[in-house]
């Protein structure tokens, strides 16, 4: 029998987005910074739209039609995240800004009451910024220490290293599923376990993995999983915490206010008030939340799952697989991080000879061509690999062979000046 027709088709899909109509210098837009954040489809933007057309009000304010039907939509977004992640249900999922916002989420919530001197915090070289920021942040405060496991040459992460560092007085394990520099993917079934063996949790930073690939977190035996909805098509402003609830149940709320209270009652003569949290998820969603956001990250989740995820993973490995053949026959040229054969993430990092990244990068956009360059928000990778920046192209579903051709191309017309 013929190999199973794909569930999409990328050119077909590439008609669902306006902005890859414009033209940049005169040239069609060629979008590869999808790993900083996505292009949005026809159908967010309309979903959008439509709620502050038609459904706009706050939620769980109000008994009136709008404020119910507002409720009913950001309850369902809850719900449609839970299944696509694999959570057991809407106790498990909080809705925050982005990515950062999760995880410090649960660095304040953890480290404030559960961390202190003689803990330690497990970190590796290949994260971004903010998962290793509010862990010195906090250490600082609370007197634990940060370990750093280290990655091999080809920025891959070292698990013995790792395996070495992990102990018993390791209260979590805080690591990226897809590095954002080099595509690398980290096995998070091994991980856990090193850290399930020392009664450590697990932390993961799926900001890169999962808009990209299937996810489900019971499988996984992870404890938190964060992630943005900007970089999975949905609206900036959106982000989501995984959390299993036994462990939500315990920890507490990392801000105050409105939403995420039961009941507040004061007793003026003693001077007490007594405050009882919200049941989950709504005790870790102080204050009016973005709704709209939540409504386009639930429209974007049903475009993806429309999709398909396992086409989505194998469309963008096979334009990773593509693309470093390419960029491997070009003189000048380095890539950096697993080679092609390796499972790897629809990321990749290079350098050309002679050229600064930041210079690079300006000189493909007057090719029309949007790349990311710099420490991509990862300097200590950067450091660990003796880089001083590198220049970024990432794939996503509207993403075709011919903007990779265009890519080459470009490269080549400006090496040789």
């Amino acid at each position: 029998m013929g190999e199973a027709e794909p569930m999409f088709d990328p050119y077909r899909v590439r008609e669902d987005f306006p902005i890859l109509r414009r033209r940049i210098e005169g040239k069609p837009l060629i979008y590869l910074d999808n790993a900083a954040t996505s292009q949005k489809p026809i159908q967010v933007i309309e979903a959008i739209r439509r709620f502050y057309e038609e459904s706009n009000a706050n939620v769980h304010r109000g008994v009136h039609t709008l404020s119910q039907e507002a409720s009913e939509l950001y309850e369902r977004a809850h719900e449609e995240v839970a299944e696509f992640i694999g959570a057991e249900g809407i106790e498990e999922i909080i809705f925050t800004k982005n990515a950062t916002e999760a995880i410090n989420l649960v660095a304040y919530s953890l480290g404030c009451k559960g961390l202190g001197p003689g803990d330690e915090v497990v970190v590796t070289l290949m994260e971004h910024h903010s998962n290793i920021v509010p862990w010195e942040n906090l250490s600082k405060v609370r007197g634990f220490k940060v370990k750093y496991a280290d990655v091999n040459d080809e920025g891959g992460l070292d698990y013995e290293d790792l395996e070495g560092l992990v102990t018993r007085r390791t209260k979590i394990v805080c690591v990226t599923h897809v590095s954002n520099v080099t595509g690398a993917k980290n096995d998070l079934a091994r991980i856990s376990k090193i850290a399930r063996d020392n009664g450590a949790m697990v932390l993961v930073d799926g900001a890169q993995s999962v808009p990209h690939m299937p996810i489900d977190v019971k499988r996984l035996g992870i404890d938190f999983l964060a992630f943005s909805g900007h970089k999975m098509l949905a609206p900036t402003g959106i982000g989501v915490l995984y959390g299993r609830r036994e462990i939500l149940e315990e920890m507490e709320p990392f801000l105050g206010g409105g939403e995420m209270i039961r009941e507040v009652r004061c007793d003026k003569s003693d001077g007490t008030c007594r405050i009882t949290y919200n049941e989950l998820p709504w005790k870790f969603e102080a204050g009016t939340p973005n709704v709209s956001g939540g409504v386009g990250l639930m429209e974007a989740i049903r475009y993806l799952r429309g999709l398909g995820m396992e086409w989505v993973e194998r469309h963008e490995a096979e334009l990773t697989k593509y693309a470093l053949k390419g960029l491997g026959e070009m003189d000048g040229i380095r890539c950096y991080g697993p080679g092609p054969d390796s499972e790897r993430g629809g990321i990749i990092s290079f350098n050309m000879d002679g050229f600064d990244p930041h210079d690079l990068a300006l000189l493909l956009d007057q090719f029309g061509i949007m790349v990311r360059s710099g420490f991509h928000c990862a300097e200590p990778l950067h450091q660990r690999l003796g880089l001083k920046g590198s220049v970024r192209a990432s794939f996503y579903v509207y993403n075709v062979k011919e903007e990779i051709d265009e890519l080459i191309r470009a490269l080549e017309e400006i090496r040789k000046g």
